[in-house]
């Protein structure tokens, strides 16, 4: 019980300093080279590994705040409420309403995961369809698939207007999914929800969106409303 409890002392002392870390980080930090204690003292506080960095990082179970993707990330490496970075790119393709591109997925990841999704659409536990000119990954689930590839289509952005401003496509998708789910919300409130989810777009990028889709939820500018 001692020795547990010293093991104990001296991992909490490790994450107090660093959020994640390495195993050669914890084989120091215990004093033990024993793979078998280091994992047996993990195991009995829970911890994850990254979804990046080939999964060589670990971080106590406490210590990740995942946001409304499951996603947390410290100083460049990316947990996961899903724990493997292949069950977190079906967790993310399945969640989404309009399917993901490799794009989309590679920013909200931090990394590239063509291999890792052509594994999962060979052991057919998502499904692709080719989009213009790249593939929409999408669930494996025909259904719910072929729901995803109809409301990309949807999002198929128009054409910009002279002078508007330039959004990435995965932030537009992320706009209008806001806009479904809180219709009655300004640019500013959408603004503060997404920075919220660290989507960083500013509420003129955001009435711009609106412009383009027609959906007149820009506000009333204070200049008109003083004239009332």
């Amino acid at each position: 019980m001692t020795a547990h409890l010293k093991y104990l002392s001296r991992l909490e002392s490790l994450f107090r300093r660093k959020r994640a870390a390495l195993l050669d980080d914890l084989r120091s930090a215990l004093g033990t080279a024993s793979r078998t204690t280091i994992f047996r003292i993990l195991h009995a506080v829970g911890y994850f590994t990254s979804y990046s960095h080939g999964g060589r990082y670990y971080t106590l179970r406490r210590i990740p705040r995942f946001d409304s993707y499951g996603l947390w990330s410290w100083r460049g490496i990316g947990f996961s409420s899903q724990r493997t970075l292949r069950a977190t790119l079906g967790f993310l393709i399945e969640q989404s309403a309009a399917g993901q591109t490799h794009e989309e997925l590679q920013e909200r990841l931090g990394l590239r995961v063509h291999d890792t999704l052509r594994s999962l659409v060979l052991g057919q536990a998502i499904s692709r369809e080719l989009f213009g000119d790249v593939y929409l990954y999408l669930s494996a689930n025909s259904k719910r698939a072929a729901a995803q590839l109809a409301a990309r289509r949807q999002l198929q952005p128009p054409t910009p207007a002279p002078g508007s401003v330039a959004l990435n496509p995965a932030l537009v998708i992320d706009v209008l999914v806001q806009v479904i789910h809180h219709p009655k919300e300004d640019a500013a409130a959408i603004a503060a929800r997404l920075l919220a989810v660290d989507r960083a777009v500013t509420a003129r990028q955001i009435e711009e969106v609106f412009h383009s889709y027609g959906l007149k939820k820009t506000a009333p500018s204070r200049s008109s409303n003083s004239k009332r």
